[in-house]
């Protein structure tokens, strides 16, 4: 799907793979191997932005993935974030979206929300925004899942076994 797609219907927390379609190359190849990977990996979706109309410029729509944070001993030293246009031209493909009874905890910044955490329930949302103070943050019940992804529906085993 396109990149367009992905900012109109992946709801905030929802896992996204991104790839340009190259096969990866070999690992002995490291220069083509970290461009592959500058173009192919997956995240969660952390924050969506509308365009922006300015007298001196205009921006497109875009959206931001979280792909892990790097650190030790419960210190993030680095987040690794990536974010990309609606007019890009990479293949986008929703992986994962949020179950029935998720918590988001969201923080206003700007014109849009930003996903801090994705908890399984209130009471862990609530627990996890009593730990880590933020002062505009807030709670909210993540969408279910409409349907599958493709991806996920033909990896899924069948429900039954029929002899």
């Amino acid at each position: 799907m396109s990149a367009h797609i992905v900012y109109e219907s992946a709801p905030l927390g929802s896992v996204i793979r991104y790839s340009d379609g190259a096969a990866k190359p070999p690992a002995r190849f490291s220069k083509k191997l970290a461009a592959w990977e500058s173009r192919n990996g997956v995240g969660r979706l952390v924050r969506k932005e509308p365009p922006r109309e300015r007298a001196t410029y205009s921006s497109p729509a875009y959206f931001t993935l979280h792909e892990g944070d790097f650190g030790q001993g419960g210190v993030i030293l680095v987040s690794v974030r990536r974010t990309w246009s609606i007019e890009n031209d990479l293949r986008f493909e929703v992986m994962e979206r949020s179950m029935i009874g998720m918590v988001r905890v969201l923080q206003e910044l700007g014109d849009s929300p930003e996903l801090l955490y994705l908890a399984k329930d209130r009471e862990a949302a609530e627990r996890w925004l009593a730990s880590n103070s933020y002062s505009r943050a807030y709670l909210e019940e993540a969408p279910p899942m409409r349907s599958a992804p493709t991806s996920l529906r033909a990896a899924r085993p069948p429900d039954r076994l029929t002899p």
